[in-house]
């Protein structure tokens, strides 16, 4: 009877020591914006699991408590117990009778170490990785209570723990920070196991290159630009407003080079409607003017509060560059609204594509997995990059490869390139 006894207190010291190890890698092993969302929903234990999570040494040493002290008790039953109360049935064996004492050591412990890391240690802490956060979830109250009451000797041990621990150094507080790239592993991750679509991922990813691109990299540069002189007869506006597809257009005195506001169409329309003169000083009106060297992530913080939209981008010694509006920062993150691009290709890229020659570099070399470009950083354009790649005013019909690829360019409107073609360069094996 008194073997029953001590059999069943052995299994019941291995099942605490699972419900420990079960505890202990749930709460390791939660994802800390699963908890709270969960909290948020008030899902029972949610909260208090956080908590647990967010302060590993305090549950930690709980832990740890009981299961040293498991083990202490558990050896004493199998190795002192167990095994003494089989000695005396192997003595019953004429050819082990000799070593009967020792051969029951051996077999308790191994056959006890076998049902703890099994039962106790290896099962528990595979079932807590498969619902880390909803076995948290039923966990917390129990360790949470079974830590306020050795309160004292996690104390003691975690004061000594930190004196330990400074001879190696202080901690660095961003250790548990996420990186951009492990950021980007994770999207990646979550659009293999079908949580998330290729386009959420390519759109996530956009917004945080947003910080790492300049405004110029995304305005649309002076050549581009719909402009109005600010002496323009009425027949010279009402043309420029019937043949443009846009709703402003920048006024520049003479040229290009000296531009002196914006106008709406809506501006204009409205004191036709209303049978005034169309005037172009009248309805002129003065947008952001931002230097070429801030991200487009704070091109996008000023423009949210400014009721026209736009702004023109300056160089260093105050000429005007360009034009950005929140439509220019929208097809940064969603991808070109106006027409297929390399963007919007998914992950499959084709072998054989044409772009415009302002495509974002970024975009192009992310897709392509180029790698390091040349001289990143001095353009922002794939028809920057050619110039970098030829290093000289690329001709319409010159090709080059790199990366894998040949860029050929089809088309030119002056000193810019317009069109490339981009293809697999035959010469590399895949």
């Amino acid at each position: 009877m008194q073997i029953i006894a001590e059999i069943g207190l052995l299994f019941f010291l291995i099942l605490l020591n699972a419900g420990f190890s079960l505890a202990e890698m749930a709460l390791v092993s939660s994802r800390r914006a699963a908890l709270a969302l969960m909290a948020q929903k008030q899902i029972s234990g949610a909260a208090r699991a956080r908590t647990l999570a967010d302060k590993p040494d305090r549950f930690l040493p709980t832990v740890q408590i009981g299961i040293t002290a498991i083990s202490v008790l558990t050896g004493v039953v199998g190795g002192a117990q167990l095994a003494q109360a089989l000695t005396p049935e192997l003595k019953h064996i004429t050819t082990i009778a000799p070593i009967a004492s020792t051969l029951s050591l051996i077999i308790t412990v191994v056959t006890v170490t076998f049902l703890t890391l099994v039962f106790g240690e290896l099962v528990p802490k595979q079932l807590a990785l498969r619902n880390a956060e909803r076995i948290a979830c039923l966990v917390a109250l129990p360790l949470d209570l079974f830590a306020r009451a050795a309160a004292p000797l996690v104390l003691v041990l975690r004061g000594t723990t930190h004196v330990v621990l400074r001879a190696f150094g202080p901690v660095d507080p961003h250790r548990r920070a996420v990186s951009e790239e492990e950021l980007k592993a994770i999207l990646a991750e979550g659009t293999e196991s079908g949580m998330l679509e290729s386009e959420e991922r390519d759109m996530m990813e956009r917004v945080m290159r947003l910080a790492d691109k300049p405004v110029r990299a995304i305005m649309t540069p002076r050549q581009d630009i719909a402009w109005l002189d600010r002496t323009a007869p009425r027949g010279q506006v009402i043309t420029a407003l019937k043949s443009a597809p846009h709703s402003r257009f920048v006024v520049c005195d003479r040229s290009i080079d000296n531009v002196v506001g914006i106008v709406q169409a809506k501006d204009i329309l409205d004191r036709m409607l209303d049978g005034k003169d169309i005037s172009i000083a009248t309805s002129l009106r003065q947008p952001l003017a931002v230097p070429d060297a801030i991200s487009a992530l704070d091109a996008l913080e000023r423009l949210k509060s400014d009721p026209l939209g736009v702004a023109f981008v300056l160089d260093e010694y105050g000429s005007f560059e360009g034009m950005v509006t929140v439509g220019d920062l929208l097809e940064a993150i969603v991808g070109d609204v106006e027409e297929p691009s390399l963007t919007e290709t998914g992950e499959d890229v084709p072998d054989r594509f044409d772009l415009d020659g302002l495509e974002p570099v970024d975009e192009v070399a992310h897709r392509l997995k180029l790698g390091d470009l040349p001289a990143h950083g001095s353009y922002h354009t794939l028809g920057g990059f050619l110039l970098a790649l030829l290093k000289r005013v690329p001709r319409q019909g010159d090709a080059i490869a790199y990366g894998g690829w040949r860029f050929e360019v089809l088309a030119m409107n002056g000193r810019r390139v317009e069109r490339v073609r981009i293809s697999r360069d035959p010469t590399v094996v895949p």
